[in-house]
This record gives C-alpha cells, structure tokens and sequence, in this order.
C-alpha cells in the first residue's frame, strides 16, 4: 500500500479534476508502453511489458490435453499469476496470493469470458485437434516483477504479446480408433503455426478518483480510487469481459459510459500495443 500524505492527496485529485495528472498526462491518457517478446526461450511464447513503473512478463505453453466434457469440441486455456515480493513488499505470503488469485480470475473473465466462455477473446476451437479426444491445453503464467499500478492492463498486454509470440507444433492424428482409444498423435519437430491473435482483446481499466476516472493509474493515484472497473475490448469493438474491484457502487449510467470510454481509448491502446509488438517480433527475428 502507497503512503500519501494528506497535502498529496488533495494534490492528486486536485489534479485529476483539472485533467493535469501529477506526471504530466491526461485523465485518458497511458504511459509509455515497452514491449519484448521471446524472453522465456523453452515457452511457446512469451512476451515482457513495462508501462511506467509496472513490469511484467506473460508465458504460453502449450500440452497436448483432452477436451471437457462440457465443451468437447474446445481447447482449455488456463491463467496463473505469481506476484513477485520482490515487487512490492506487500505481496509477501498472504497479500500476495490473494492479489495473485484476484489478477488471475479478472484475466480469465477478460479474455475468456467466465465460465460459461461467452465472448471470448481466446478463441478455443481452434485449440481442437480432434473432437471429445484430443486438444490443446495452453497454460498462460504471468509475472509481477515491479509494480507501480494498472497491473491488470499490463498482464492483458502481456498475455496478448506472448500469445501473439506463441508457435504451436503442427499435429497429425493417426486413423480412426475405438472409441475407448486415445489416437496417436505425431507432433512435428519441424513445422509450426502461428497463434491467431486477432480476436485477443486489450484490457482498459478506467479508476474512478473523486467524480472522474482515469487511466492507468499510478500506485499513488490507485490509492485515493473509490472503485475501477476493467474493460477487455477486441480490435471490433466487441467487449469480451468486464470485472469490477473497489467498495463503492456505480450507477448503471456511468458503467454504460465508463464503457463507451474503454472502447474509445481501446482503439489507441491497441494500435499502439500491436505496433510494439510487430517491432519486437521483428527484432527477435533479426537477432535469431
């Protein structure tokens, strides 16, 4: 938890009220994004994010798995996060594994839509290698290495980068067994096919501060919120999911606009966003 004094706070909402953020930005206006993929050489794919303060690394590895019972004609795709102590003193033992938890179910609701899957950014039938019997499991890991805030957008552009990273062996199955067989599978050592990332949404966490919300928001700035809600929207305009922290209430009226607001700020975030990416996977192949 950031210590601010109480001349800071006035200063802080003072300035979010004049739209002159204590760093110099807008109310709707992000850091500086970095962004370098292939940092984890035995991943799939893996990508590293800074935005400010807040650095992060997202991982992808893909297993061969069998499809849910519920859904046997879908890959899985499961989220794990592991805030670093070494980030914040306050991740240390419980703190950290509730922030972990917390991180992980908001990204599972943002890129795949909750439990039921609806509106997923992840698109899970292209993880199927063969109905009810085979599939692809990815299992995405994320890292907090420093944290200065918006933690949530920087794990979502990270987990999109390492996806957009990620090269999945080409599989052949061999002909039809029983039904109480699992086919062999022959995964080739040679060929691979890129993840298709065109669906993956970017997260835009808007933090209300006083009677205006803000984007990424600083540590500091996070800690005069009364409430924030995170918005995953894709390259369409679609929003994928939708998850809420704080204690205050919100008016129905003002999540439709803090909606209407992500979307916006969306389309920025995500041609910025996918610009860094093609310049580091381009880097990466010129150093390969």
């Amino acid at each position: 938890m950031v210590g601010v004094s109480f001349g800071e706070q006035n200063f802080i909402k003072g300035g979010i009220a004049q739209d002159l953020r204590t760093d110099g930005r807008k109310r709707l206006t992000y850091r500086d994004v970095y962004v370098e993929t292939g940092v984890i050489p035995q991943a799939n794919g893996s990508a590293r994010v800074r935005i400010g303060g807040t650095d992060v690394i997202a991982s992808v590895k893909a297993e061969l798995g069998r499809p849910s019972s519920l859904q046997p004609d879908k890959g899985k795709v499961a989220v794990f996060i592991d805030c670093s102590p070494t980030a914040e003193p306050t991740f240390g033992g419980r703190g950290g594994e509730e922030l972990s938890s917390e991180l992980a179910l908001a990204l599972q609701i943002c890129l795949l839509g909750g439990k039921s899957g609806a509106g997923a950014g992840i698109n899970l039938s292209s993880l199927l290698i063969k109905e009810g019997r085979v599939c692809w499991d990815l299992y995405i890991d994320g890292l907090v290495i420093s944290s200065d805030g918006n933690l949530l957008d920087a794990l979502g552009a990270a987990i999109k980068a390492a996806l957009t990273n990620t090269a999945i062996p080409k599989v052949q199955v061999s002909a039809e067994v029983a039904d109480d067989e699992q086919p062999e599978i022959d995964i080739s050592d040679e060929e691979y096919q890129q993840f298709d990332t065109s669906s993956v949404p970017v997260i835009v966490t808007l933090t209300k501060v006083g009677n205006h919300y803000i984007v990424d928001a600083t540590a500091e700035e996070e800690s005069q919120m009364s409430s924030a809600v995170s918005i995953s929207v894709n390259r369409a305009g679609h929003i994928c999911g939708l998850t809420k922290r704080g204690g205050s209430g919100l008016d129905p009226s003002v999540i439709l606009d803090m909606i209407s607001v992500a979307k916006h700020v969306s389309e920025t975030l995500m041609n910025n966003l996918d610009s860094k990416i093609s310049a580091a996977e381009a880097c990466e192949d010129d150093e390969s």
